[in-house]
């Protein structure tokens, strides 16, 4: 056999045989979770009394849930905008511009976590027929009309529209059923991802309802909106993927019981400053999807590297006791050097550096690797 050629099984070169080859399997990785491993590493001493952050924990969470008023204003709101829905799926009368399949509660205060001042709820209504930009503004006008109060304000978007009144307001999102997805025209009908994002707000809000009973949970879900809202790196963190965080932070341990406020809100922070929403990590999946998809995937690079950087620094500030200041400071303390009883805490670097696009005539790349990665680092 001449030298080079093919063997069978394998190549045969200078070396000798080589076996076929094998593509090496992409297995995700998950980052250290002590709450996971605690079995296999045992505490020799007890936990540090954290009684005081406990109590400021609970604090928060009281200061930013709404006041029985606020929630009595968005409820009536809904029910009466609910009800207008109900009637009009019985009795369209002589209403053609669309016809409406179902309306579905989605959203923060379906899920009790609504924060005080941000008196907005949602409903999710899915057409039979194509979600016409034209047939939304129709909708919203005989929504209006049969409420029948000259207080109520309406507003369109490219999401459907909202009814306001001085102490409230319902967004009414717009989606189609399932079968109109592939007709949708971007001319004409509204965009085929918001109309998608609408069909999971509801598989979401079905989710929670069957998964998230235990009070901590939606507690910790407030808590981390209100550090989302106020630290800038942590504002790609979508809704969903908060309350995935929360109920896994809180549930998924060894015996399956839920963890104090304490041990789960400083558990989010510590996966993702270790990682778990970085490329290569196993992340969450989606129990919301058909396929293995993990949420922070939706991320570009630079976001999951800002929600890494951030929290890294944050966490470094919770270690040495600036808990007050996290639960009611704002993003410059993730900004700036600080001190913390007599520990100095610098804000940490970008680790990742998007690389620039090519001129037109600059070859000077050429000759590099296609199957590199796109990612570049910045040396400390």
């Amino acid at each position: 056999m001449a030298r080079g050629g093919r063997g069978r099984g394998g190549i045969l070169n200078r070396g000798g045989l080589r076996g076929p080859f094998k593509p090496k399997t992409y297995v995700p990785r998950h980052p250290f979770d002590m709450a996971l491993c605690e079995p296999v590493f045992p505490r020799v001493k007890p936990l540090p009394n954290e009684d005081s952050f406990t109590q400021a924990l609970l604090k928060r969470n009281t200061d930013l849930t709404p006041t029985p008023q606020e929630q009595a204003s968005v409820l009536n709101l809904v029910t009466k905008i609910q009800n207008a829905f109900d009637n009009l799926i019985v009795a369209p009368g002589n209403f053609d511009s669309c016809q409406v399949d179902e309306s579905r509660q989605v959203g923060s205060f379906k899920k009790g976590t609504m924060i005080i001042g941000h008196n907005v709820a949602d409903i999710v209504v899915i057409l039979k027929t194509l979600p016409t930009k034209e047939c939304i503004g129709a909708l919203g006008n005989r929504i209006l009309d049969d409420l029948k109060n000259s207080a109520l304000t309406l507003c369109t978007n490219d999401r459907g529209f909202e009814i306001s009144n001085a102490e409230a307001t319902v967004r009414v999102l717009i989606t189609t059923v399932h079968q109109n997805l592939r007709k949708l025209d971007p001319e004409i009908h509204l965009d085929y991802k918001i109309v998608q994002s609408h069909l999971a707000a509801i598989r979401h809000s079905r989710w929670f309802e069957e998964n998230c009973h235990h009070s901590s949970v939606k507690v910790l879900i407030r808590l981390l909106r209100d550090l989302r809202n106020r630290f800038d790196g942590l504002e790609p963190l979508t809704p969903w993927m908060i309350d995935l965080l929360a109920h896994s932070s809180i549930m998924n341990n060894p015996s399956r019981q839920a963890l104090p406020i304490n041990i789960a809100f400083k558990r989010v922070l510590q996966l993702l400053a270790s990682g778990l929403f970085l490329p290569g990590s196993s992340g969450i999946t989606d129990p919301c999807e058909g396929v293995n998809m993990r949420v922070h995937t939706s991320l570009s690079l630079e976001q999951q590297d800002l929600v890494c950087l951030t929290t890294q620094t944050i966490i470094r500030m919770l270690a040495h006791g600036g808990y007050n200041t996290l639960l009611n400071g704002h993003s410059g303390f993730t900004n700036q050097t600080t001190i913390w009883d007599g520990v100095v805490v610098s804000p940490l670097d970008k680790a990742y550096e998007k690389p620039a696009e090519n001129k037109e005539g600059d070859n000077e790349d050429m000759d590099a690797d296609p199957g590199d990665e796109a990612m570049e680092t910045v040396e400390n």
